[in-house]
């Protein structure tokens, strides 16, 4: 039984995060687990996200504008410290730290982007991160 679709295709912050994920070499966008995600040879990032509930029984809290990525051990602390990332259902355990677009009234782009090339850089070929950076 497939996931279901939990996106929408018109999603301004979705077409904006698209624009950014789409720039790095190699990286390709498919819907995975209803969501869409971005990947080299692994994925980097993930639009949309939730976290498990406190309460055994209760629904997932959902974050539809929110991304998901990879986050270096060194960051994770400061980025754990502030209240627009979350700890996503699943991902979490392996890493990976949402980012809640909607905390704000404006996303930071440039942050937004900052983190999705931390991502990229520590998932994807070496030989595409060197192609990154001689761009």
């Amino acid at each position: 039984m497939p996931h279901p679709v939990m996106f929408r295709d018109d999603d301004p912050a979705l077409a904006k995060v698209r624009t950014i994920a789409l720039e790095f070499p190699e990286a390709y966008e498919k819907v995975s687990h209803g969501r869409p995600s971005f990947f080299v040879t692994k994925m980097f990032l993930m639009y949309g996200g939730s976290v498990k509930p406190a309460t055994k029984g209760a629904g997932y809290v959902q974050y539809p504008q929110s991304i998901m990525v990879k986050v270096d051990e060194s960051d994770r602390r400061a980025l754990e410290a502030d209240h627009r990332f979350f700890f996503p259902a699943y991902l979490g355990p392996a890493g990976w730290l949402g980012l809640n677009l909607a905390a704000t009234k404006k996303p930071d782009w440039r942050e937004v982007t900052e983190l999705i090339d931390a991502s990229y850089r520590l998932t994807a070929p070496k030989k595409l991160v060197a192609r990154l950076d001689e761009a």
